[in-house]
């Protein structure tokens, strides 16, 4: 649901590439591959504007992924070039991510994996103990990013001292902490402390 198909159109051939497979006044359904649609449009009679939407109950975020981090930083100049920004800038351990709000308030979160593989880093979330005391991770400034990376520095570095904060905001947003769970997990199951593999996926 959507008060401005046209503005929301606009936005997510802006950040994600998204294309109209069908494009009306009243509604959209776009795509950025060869499926027929990644994410429909509809304003409906009697939608109403959101209310407080980042502390309202609800889909917090869509996630789209880089397959390199040369893209994914470069398209970080691209949306600033064009006016676009991110809310906040996280490394979450598995990723980097950039979030943005699209016009509605929704989160939308432009990543990089940086294991470069994605059974890896699904595995590093399990059985990390840095993940589970932290999942959110440090914050990070893309402007400083962007500079380390034009002087030369690799994905793998860069990765390194976000995680090590060296690329903090000047002014930080106050981001939301969790209990630590590893102690009850560790507890649960002795063999976390040495790294497991992954469960088993439901489909098994």
């Amino acid at each position: 649901m959507t008060m401005d198909v046209d503005a929301m159109v606009a936005f997510y051939e802006l950040v994600a590439g998204l294309q109209p497979v069908y494009y009306a006044e009243h509604a959209a359904w776009l795509t950025n591959d060869e499926a027929n649609h990644r994410i429909a449009l509809l304003r409906l009679p009697g939608t109403h504007p959101p209310v407080d939407k980042p502390h309202s109950a609800g889909l917090h975020h869509t996630a789209f992924e880089y397959d390199s981090f040369d893209g994914w930083i470069d398209n970080y100049e691209r949306l600033r070039d064009a006016g676009t920004t991110p809310t906040v800038c996280l490394d979450h351990g598995m990723t980097m991510s950039m979030y943005y709000q699209d016009p509605d308030g929704n989160g939308v979160e432009i990543q990089v994996d940086v294991f470069d593989d994605w059974a890896v880093s699904k595995e590093w979330m399990w059985a990390s103990q840095e993940f589970s005391e932290d999942q959110i991770g440090p914050q990070f400034d893309p402007e400083k990013v962007l500079a380390a990376y034009r002087l030369g520095a690799t994905r793998d570095e860069i990765h390194v001292r976000a995680r090590k904060g060296e690329f903090l905001p000047d002014r930080p947003r106050t981001t939301v902490t969790f209990d630590d769970p590893w102690p009850a997990r560790v507890a649960a199951d002795p063999s976390l402390a040495d790294g497991v593999p992954l469960p088993p996926s439901p489909e098994a």
